[in-house]
């Protein structure tokens, strides 16, 4: 197997996942469970689309039927409850529905002028004389 990328389970991780998924076999082979949950979680993080998941980690279908299914099973929760236990409840997590940014926070130092309304957009010009 390659080296595990970045943010990819560990073998740790994995020897505490893996009892817990389910291991119904279908009528075609099936492809590694460690592949395409590694495929979920690239998803998850990138914030892309199911068909920009990158082909190392199987077919995207694959990866978002995978998906679906272990929802409506309640396999995520009982992963996440295990391996949150493996790590003695140290393990964090952010959504990012929980963080707001500012309003001025979203474009470097003084914003962009780009697109930025003029606050003085109607205000008439008082000029000494």
């Amino acid at each position: 197997m390659p080296p595990v990328r970045r943010y990819e389970i560990t073998d740790f991780e994995w020897s505490i996942i893996e009892p817990l998924l389910p291991d119904k076999p279908r009528g075609v082979p099936r492809v590694d469970d460690r592949k395409v949950l590694n495929g979920i979680y690239w998803r998850l993080r990138s914030g892309s689309t199911w068909d920009e998941i990158p082909e190392r980690y199987g077919p995207y279908t694959t990866c978002y039927n995978r998906f679906v299914r272990w929802r409506k099973a309640g396999v995520w929760d009982r992963i996440f409850e295990a391996v949150s236990a493996a790590y003695d409840g140290k393990l964090q997590m952010v959504d990012s529905t929980s963080i707001r940014v500012h309003q001025h926070g979203r474009t470097e130092k003084g914003g962009s002028r780009a697109g930025r309304r003029n606050r003085f957009a109607g205000c008439r010009r008082w000029v000494r004389s």
